[in-house]
């Protein structure tokens, strides 16, 4: 009897061991991956980070305006943003939690990993306010995140390119190698140093209306970070940008010959952009437009300025959509555009922004220096852009329902002197107007690209004057920001109203509403 029980006992061991066993095993999915290379987890990051040209954003920009409804229109009628970010956050945690396998503690992933945090911290701040930071991305650990403020999140953004800066002037040093996957500057380590700095001085712009806080020390910061060029090298030409290139496969360019039958006449230029650049006398109006064909047929010559003609964002959509099929107003350049699947790059971060930017600081006060000569450097590298030169210059526009590749052929002559002498370009010196030609010209420079940027130096400085009426919905206003998600009010609630409460009058989420970074 007693063996009986012995046996019994070893042989529901080995079966309940069995079972364990077997078990375990079947918790595992061998189809999904425990490790990814930190690489392919970077790619996905990039993928992220990219705002495109054509987007929303950029009509929201008003650069160019939808005159058709089915495609869309220009209301500011803005809903609940969507804090998607968050998971690319996660995913920049798993970035390096991956690289810490493979390479030291400081690698090349966590240097990028602290540049990509600022970034998305600071995109999303700008479109809301107050903002999970500290507590955020913590899974299951923090459910419910307390929200920072938005200048605690500014304070840390700061801080985190800081660190990235001297993180990879160190990996530079060593000569680190084992960054891959980066498809915008090829795993250079340098350009992206580069990259950090002038974004630095993007935020640090951003923050002109706190210039007195202390504890932000935005003067001083912009002055230490040109006063150093080897410890923050910065752009020095267009070929350090930091931006998208289009390729014919996989990731064309927005528009481009597969859509060019359907909605290449549903986009005119907008006058807050087209406009100006007539008022200026400025070349890049027959590069990035087509003349209107009705002043064409009215005796103006299709290579003068007198035949391009903006439609303002604020006009009755029904309105705008009879008069661009009449040929009152300028189509986007449908041959720059629609006739390629690479058109241009998408400028996430550029030179041109950098020296507007630099020439703002000076022109403010914050350090010395000559603003004119970046005011220069930032205006001719924009016109260079779109290969522009000093002489004649081929110039396309599309004929009035024609094909593809159904094109006119003109000469433009650009005599850069003669361009900048004018009394509209030619800088007026550290004064208020020397500062709103530094500020026009920057939001020039932004067309359909560097995604909200354009946005944001309006709202903080209202130059350009953005138009509004009926097209732009929202009571005749530009909104100031988005409403935080549906998500949190569900799931974040009491969180979420402290934020309110803490930022707007009676703790109203309000699109019209200021946030604290432009008050």
């Amino acid at each position: 009897m007693k063996k009986i029980l012995i046996c019994s006992l070893m042989a529901a061991a080995a079966f309940t061991t069995g079972c364990t066993k077997k078990f375990d095993e079947l918790k595992i999915d061998t189809n999904r991956p425990e490790s990814v290379p930190p690489s392919l987890v970077l790619s996905g990051v990039e993928n992220d980070f990219t705002q495109g040209a054509w987007t929303l954003a950029h009509r929201w920009n008003q650069f160019s305006n939808c005159n058709y409804n089915y495609y869309g229109n220009q209301e500011y009628n803005w809903t609940n943003v969507s804090f998607n970010p968050y998971n690319t956050l996660k995913n920049i945690g798993k970035m390096e939690q991956e690289a810490a396998k493979i390479a030291a503690a400081q690698n090349p992933y966590s240097a990028l990993g602290k540049f990509f945090r600022a970034f998305f911290y600071y995109d999303l701040t700008m479109r809301v306010g107050d903002l999970p930071m500290n507590e955020a991305v913590k899974g299951l650990e923090v459910s419910t995140p307390k929200y920072n403020t938005q200048k605690e999140v500014f304070v840390q953004v700061l801080k985190w390119l800081e660190e990235a800066n001297s993180d990879m002037a160190a990996l530079i040093t060593a000569g680190d190698r084992t960054l891959a996957g980066d498809y915008y500057y090829n795993n250079d380590l340098r350009k992206w140093q580069k990259a950090i700095n002038a974004f630095k001085l993007r935020v640090l712009i951003a923050l002109s209306k706190k210039e007195a806080d202390t504890d932000l020390a935005i003067k001083q910061k912009f002055a230490a970070t040109l006063a150093d060029a080897a410890k923050y090298p910065l752009f020095t030409s267009m070929a350090d940008n930091l931006q998208y290139v289009y390729n014919s496969t996989f990731n064309k360019y927005p528009t481009n010959p597969d859509n060019f039958g359907f909605d290449a006449t549903r986009y005119n230029t907008s006058a807050t952009y087209l406009n100006n650049l007539v008022a200026l006398q400025d070349p890049r109006t027959f590069v990035t437009a087509e003349p209107a064909a009705k002043r064409v047929a009215g005796g103006a010559a299709p290579n003068s300025f007198a035949a391009f003609l903006g439609a303002s964002s604020g006009e009755d959509l029904a309105d705008m959509s009879s008069k661009a099929g009449n040929g009152e107003y300028s189509f986007i350049n449908r041959k720059r555009y629609y006739s390629t699947y690479t058109a241009e790059p998408n400028i996430q971060i550029g030179y041109p922004e950098m020296c507007f930017n630099i020439a703002e600081a000076i022109n403010r006060g914050w350090i010395t220096g000559d603003a004119e000569s970046w005011y220069k450097k930032g205006l001719s590298a924009s016109i260079s852009f779109y290969g522009i030169v000093n002489g004649n210059n081929t110039v396309y526009f599309q004929k009035p329902g024609g094909t593809l590749n159904d094109y006119n052929t003109y000469v433009i002559n650009y005599d850069e002197n003669a361009y900048y002498n004018q009394a509209s370009v030619k800088y007026a010196g550290n004064t208020a107007a020397g500062l709103n030609q530094i500020l026009l010209q920057k939001y020039l420079a932004f067309f359909q690209n560097s995604g909200w940027e354009a946005y944001y130096n309006w709202r903080r400085t209202g130059v350009p004057t953005f138009l509004i009426g009926p097209g732009t919905g929202n009571s005749q206003r530009i909104a100031k920001r988005f409403l935080y998600p549906t998500s949190e009010i569900a799931t974040n609630k009491a969180n979420l109203q402290e934020a309110l409460q803490r930022q707007f009058t009676g703790g109203v989420d309000d699109i019209n509403a200021d946030i604290w970074v432009i008050k």
